[in-house]
């Protein structure tokens, strides 16, 4: 339990005053709710003759308070049978009943109205916490982890939490106030009966915890199995062209079957394991009754126990108060036994740590004098003994083209994706305009950058939206000149609702080459000074090209470039051409240069049956 506890001080501070509220209630409807018992035996004694001694009023400070209150309730009592009669006052009693009934109800409803804000505020947060956890890591965390099992997480363990955990809030809070408040009156009314008690206690919960304990392990295992269970679907559903032309239905069908029953055994061992908790509770409960009961009653019969036996019959109906909280504690000590495990998932993405930080005291964005960008001695690997970058040296000068070319795997996606901290080099350092990149702040270094990749990533959302993402306060005029530069114009007020049309799902409604344009006006929106164009116009067809290529010339106008290119027909007239090659690099120069090496890029060239002649 001490995750559970850790959990509460983590997520419970700015709802301490429902927490206040909660438990403030749940004292009073303890309260409300014993002695309302304390009410019935003594009227009832009264009434029907089990108790005919005559009482006399005493004075408060005559006797102890617990006397002078007892006394005095019997000596009302009896008053009121004696003027109005046993059925009047067997009235008066029901009314009483009543009463105490509305004022307990009425406290145990304000007890859940404060906490509700609380449970479901503190699932708010944590889901808040992991979608920004989730955005501030780098991108490395995301390479070695399942994207389903990551929607496990913020899907599947938060509703578990909110299930398991968040739902047993109330009766953590509010069960334990009333076994306190129960044992107080134990004690008050036979300490002797409640010391032996209390021994029997501590050995129901011994068992209960043993179960538990198993519980959150299945717990966690079942939940990594629905993790990998969501990854399938996800893999599926990202990849179904390729799962229908291979007619490979039935293997996936095969390997989901397998997952999912992994999942329905683990199910069903948590489930029968969390049902066992009531009747062993009830079991364990009923047995400590009929010992009390068996202790209690020799106590009596032998003159010993200090009660008499209406004492004792309303002593058994405050122990058996007790067990009904405690069988609901043991029930929600399941539920947060079995909620913890998500939990424990949840926190490996909260307390992953993040290298990539902007630095305590940054860099002004000033200090960035112009775009001229320097790799120097720079050496990166994903992985310890690998090196994907070698000692790289390259110098791009302001408002210049650099393009990067090579096999794929030789490392030109990871060098340009050192430049807005994706990713930071073990060795070597890169500058832009004289300022090392991890002086900025990342915000202001990410700030400088526009990015058009070959897969155009776009967002459920319309297409003013997506041309707009990242550029706040726009107008319209703006979005519409960025389209019009982007040659997105045209085919924009084509579709049914223009600038406002929905492209549904990564823009699935649209051409490859008119996502590509949209990515491009979204750059062009923002007027980097420095773009990165990552093999923006290789999966085109030519119409769809021509139009890109003339909207990334306008783009790359007066800006500071990198492109990485597989079709070399579109890099031709760049300012340099570096040749990569297992994460060095062997060549640079002109087209024409390196056509005249003979090396590297000559036979690239060659593969691709490009004319050693400039581009019209």
């Amino acid at each position: 339990m001490k995750d559970f506890f850790r959990l509460l001080a983590r997520y419970l501070a700015p709802y301490k005053w429902n927490v206040a509220l909660n438990v403030i209630f749940n004292i009073l409807a303890a309260f409300l709710t014993l002695f309302s018992f304390a009410f019935i035996i003594p009227i009832l004694q009264m009434l029907f003759g089990l108790n005919t001694a005559s009482y006399e009023y005493m004075p408060l400070g005559s006797e102890s308070l617990k006397d002078v209150a007892v006394n005095n309730f019997y000596y009302y009592t009896g008053q009121v049978i004696e003027l109005y009669g046993a059925s009047t006052a067997l009235a008066l009693l029901a009314l009483l009943l009543v009463v105490m009934t509305l004022l307990k109800t009425g406290a145990i409803y304000l007890s859940t109205f404060f906490i509700v804000p609380m449970r479901n505020g503190v699932v708010r947060d944590i889901r808040m916490q992991m979608y920004r956890k989730i955005l501030s890591l780098p991108i490395g965390f995301f390479t070695s982890e399942r994207k389903g099992d990551i929607l496990a997480r913020i899907s599947g363990d938060v509703t578990e939490i909110e299930a398991s955990v968040m739902s047993s809030l109330d009766m953590f809070f509010k069960n334990p106030i009333m076994i306190i408040v129960c044992l107080v009156m134990m004690i008050v009314v036979s300490w002797q009966l409640t010391l032996f008690s209390l021994v029997l206690l501590p050995v129901a919960g011994l068992v209960m915890g043993k179960v538990g304990k198993a519980l959150k392990r299945r717990s966690l295992s079942a939940q990594q199995q629905f993790g990998r269970i969501l990854s399938t679907v996800e893999e599926t559903l990202s990849g179904l062209r390729i799962v229908k032309a291979f007619n490979a239905q039935e293997k996936m069908n095969e390997r989901f079957r397998k997952e999912n029953q992994e999942f329905y055994e683990y199910s069903n061992a948590i489930q029968r394991r969390y049902f066992l908790a009531h009747p062993m509770s009830e079991l364990l409960g009923t047995t400590a009754i009929a010992i009390v009961l068996w202790f209690g009653g020799s106590l009596i019969l032998s003159g010993t126990a200090g009660i008499d036996a209406a004492g004792f019959i309303y002593y058994m109906i405050i122990f058996y108060s007790i067990i009904n909280p405690a069988k609901d504690l043991s029930k929600a000590t399941y539920s947060i036994q079995k909620g913890m495990a998500s939990m424990q998932r949840i926190d490996k993405i909260l307390k992953a740590d993040n290298p990539i930080k902007s630095p305590e005291t940054p860099r002004s964005p000033a200090d960035v004098k112009t775009m001229a960008v320097s790799f120097r001695g720079v050496t990166f690997s994903y992985a310890e003994g690998r090196e994907v970058l070698r000692d790289i040296n390259l110098e791009v000068p302001a408002g210049g083209t650099v393009a990067l070319v090579g096999q794929s795997g030789s490392g030109k996606s990871t060098l340009v994706d050192l430049l807005p901290r994706f990713y930071d080099p073990q060795e070597g350092c890169i500058m832009i305009g004289g300022v090392d990149v991890r002086e900025l702040d990342i915000r202001d270094l990410r700030s400088f950058m526009g990015n058009v990749s070959q897969e155009a990533i776009l967002f459920n959302d319309t297409i003013r939206a997506n041309i707009a993402f990242g550029v706040e306060h726009a107008s319209d005029e703006e979005i519409e000149r960025a389209a019009r530069i982007a040659n997105a114009h045209d085919f924009i007020m084509e579709t049914p609702q223009g600038y406002d049309t929905n492209i549904g799902d990564r823009g699935s409604k649209l051409s490859g080459g008119q996502r590509q344009r949209l990515s491009i006006a979204r750059a062009i929106l923002k007027n980097p000074p420095l773009l990165i164009l990552d093999e923006a116009t290789s999966a085109l067809d030519t119409e769809s090209e021509r139009l890109v290529q003339q909207a990334l010339e306008r783009l790359m106008k007066g800006r500071t470039t990198m492109v990485i290119a597989h079709r070399l027909s579109t890099i031709r007239n760049a300012d340099m051409i570096c040749v990569m090659h297992e994460g060095r690099i062997v060549e640079r120069g002109s087209h024409d240069d390196l056509l005249a090496l003979g090396g590297h890029y000559s036979r690239l060239v060659q593969m691709q049956g490009l004319s050693a002649s400039p581009m019209d």
